[in-house]
């Protein structure tokens, strides 16, 4: 997000630089002082200050030679103006020995490393920087707090977030616009979304980029009810949005309940002329296949001008959110014929619907490409590889896959310990998440409902007792859903604790929804209840009448207990009310090749 506060890396023809290059008197001798003659110190600044502005490396890179060729490298103002240019330019390595050479150094020349640092593909050294520029006893500025803040922000660092923002509450520059803004936005970017708005209220100024780093942090949060409230604040407070704040706003709506927000969101994007833009029509499409919306998404997707990289990866994700694996492999194929590059992103969506539709053929090739093509160490695939592979069945190659990766993150366990508690390794799935809690990985809401799932197939009621109230005491950040009070009821009542599942449905603590009545018809119809049946068919029909699962299931238990009458009538019922039960289909392996 921070982004915003420098432009973009651009190679624009430089003529302002090139022209007072070109003016130079190259002579043997310069004059010290800061007079504008064009051989002075103050002129070279001028110069590689607008070759830093145009993004203009060959100039600067001239400019470097005339320095040396003058003597004027040792200026520390010069040194610092090329250690500019080069961070402006990504010529980190470059800024880094240039900085290493200089004799004297200033704030302004440790700002300029550490802010080059921040913008590298390795912003730890930013951080180190700014530790060794307080330990030398240089003076802080608000430029160097935002500069490591946005390293921070980079690595999702929040611990050193944390520390920084008590060195700058030390050095009294939090009430910096600049900086405030960096803290919310590190702080977002880190999912600490309270303190972020805490820094947020507690700002004096604010701008749009202020705005849209907490908008980005409710996103993150995958808040959209609180990201939506605080845009809505943004227009009562006159601020103008940009096609970032926008961005994140669609992102943050990611499930059907959402859809309605986001039509909303796009008719303001229509309305501000915003729907051309390359990157919100990508964002729209795929706002609207994570919310399950086929027919926006299928309307929206060929109004994309721009056929990218991004583009294709954000088309294919989205057919891989809606389920359609052909059309995800159909695309894929496209991309590689029109040799377009594919990245992890690219893979990751493929590996999804493959592992959807079970299709293991496919899901075997595309590894073998994943090989050949060089992207198996990134974890995003490994993730992919692992969950595809589990979901297909075949646990041992997951588990291959998984034991492979040096660092694998909470959606690598739960991957593997998902596809365990599917296919019947219960037990498998109970051991991996006690090794979870041995090495000390914190589990999330996703691995206690997997673990909660093989306690129900395995029968295992006090294990899955012990699990359910571990999720509710261990951690308050974990806040049970109604899939796992689902879950319970599934697991006491397959166990034949028919009265204690009923007991436990009145203890829910939000409103109980159709699975969970589902759940204990089933069990009614395995232990032979007609009476709870009854009671539970009812609850199942003031939800949604025409449900016919509840239907289905309340006749199969009138059956068992042979009455027949009423369990005729009851099917004569659904009939009367045009309730069909969908048939069950089988899926043959249409053999599409992805090499």
């Amino acid at each position: 997000m921070l982004r915003q506060f420098f432009p973009p890396i651009l190679h624009p023809p430089p003529p302002r630089a090139t022209s007072l290059l070109a003016q130079i008197p190259f002579t043997s001798t310069a004059d010290p002082k800061w007079s504008p003659s064009y051989s002075s110190p103050y002129s070279f600044v001028q110069i590689l200050s607008s070759a830093a502005k145009s993004f203009s490396l060959s100039t600067g890179q001239q400019t470097h030679s005339s320095i040396l060729k003058l003597g004027l490298i040792s200026n520390v103002f010069i040194s610092t103006a090329l250690l500019d240019l080069y961070s402006k330019c990504c010529r980190f390595s470059e800024a880094q020995k240039l900085f290493d050479e200089m004799p004297q150094r200033n704030s302004v020349t440790w700002n300029a490393l550490i802010y080059s640092h921040s913008q590298s593909p390795n912003p730890t050294h930013a951080l180190k920087s700014f530790k060794e520029m307080i330990l030398l006893g240089f003076s802080l500025t608000p430029f160097s707090i935002s500069s490591v803040l946005v390293a921070s922000s980079h690595i999702g660092d929040l611990r050193t977030g944390e520390m920084v923002h008590c060195v700058g509450v030390k050095h009294g520059v939090c009430s910096n616009l600049v900086v405030g803004t960096s803290l919310v936005d590190v702080y977002s970017r880190c999912c600490d979304v309270c303190s972020a708005r805490k820094v947020f209220d507690g700002m004096g100024e604010r701008n749009v980029i202020t705005w849209t780093s907490l908008v980005t942090g409710y996103a993150l949060d995958q808040r959209p009810q609180e990201a939506m409230s605080l845009f809505r604040e943004m227009k009562i407070q006159g601020v103008q949005m940009n096609r970032v704040t926008y961005n994140s706003l669609l992102t943050s709506f990611t499930v059907f309940e959402d859809l309605g927000h986001g039509k909303q969101v796009h008719c303001l994007v229509i309305k501000e002329g915003l729907d051309s833009d390359p990157f919100i029509s990508v964002t729209l499409v795929t706002m609207y296949s994570k919310c399950g919306s086929l027919e926006d998404f299928v309307n929206l997707y060929p109004d994309i001008l721009i056929h990218d990289q991004v583009s294709c990866n954000s088309i294919i994700a989205g057919f891989s959110h809606l389920g359609n694996d052909t059309e995800v492999l159909r695309r894929f194929l496209h991309m590689r014929r029109e040799s377009m590059e594919v990245d992890f992103f690219t893979f990751a969506s493929v590996l999804r619907a493959i592992g959807v539709f079970s299709s293991l053929q496919d899901g075997k090739q595309t590894h073998a490409l994943i090989l050949k093509s060089g992207h198996m160490s990134n974890v995003c695939v490994q993730n992919g590889l692992v969950s595809m592979y589990a979901r297909c069945g075949v646990i041992d190659d997951s588990e291959k896959v998984f034991s492979s990766m040096e660092e694998p993150n909470i959606v690598s366990w739960n991957s593997l310990l998902s596809g365990c508690a599917q296919h019947g390794y219960c037990i498998e799935a109970l051991r991996l998440f006690e090794q979870m809690r041995t090495i000390r990985i914190k589990p999330n809401s996703t691995t206690f409902l997997s673990v909660l799932s093989a306690c129900s197939h395995a029968g295992l009621v006090d294990k899955g007792l012990e699990y359910f109230n571990l999720m509710r005491q261990c951690d308050s950040s974990i806040v049970a859903r109604l899939e796992h009070y689902t879950c319970m009821v599934d697991l006491l009542g397959r166990a034949g604790y028919l009265d204690e599942a009923e007991a436990f449905i009145n203890t829910i603590p939000m409103k109980p929804d159709l699975k969970v009545y589902r759940a204990l018809l089933s069990a009614c119809k395995v232990h032979g209840n007609l009476e709870m049946a009854k009671r539970a068919a009812r609850r199942a029909f003031e939800i949604c009448p025409s449900d016919p699962s509840a239907f289905v299931l309340l006749s199969s238990v009138l059956a068992g207990d042979e009455c027949w009458e009423s369990a005729c009538g009851l099917r004569g019922l659904m009939a009367g009310k045009g309730v069909k039960k969908e048939p069950a289909w089988s899926l043959v392996d249409e053999r599409v090749s992805v090499m």
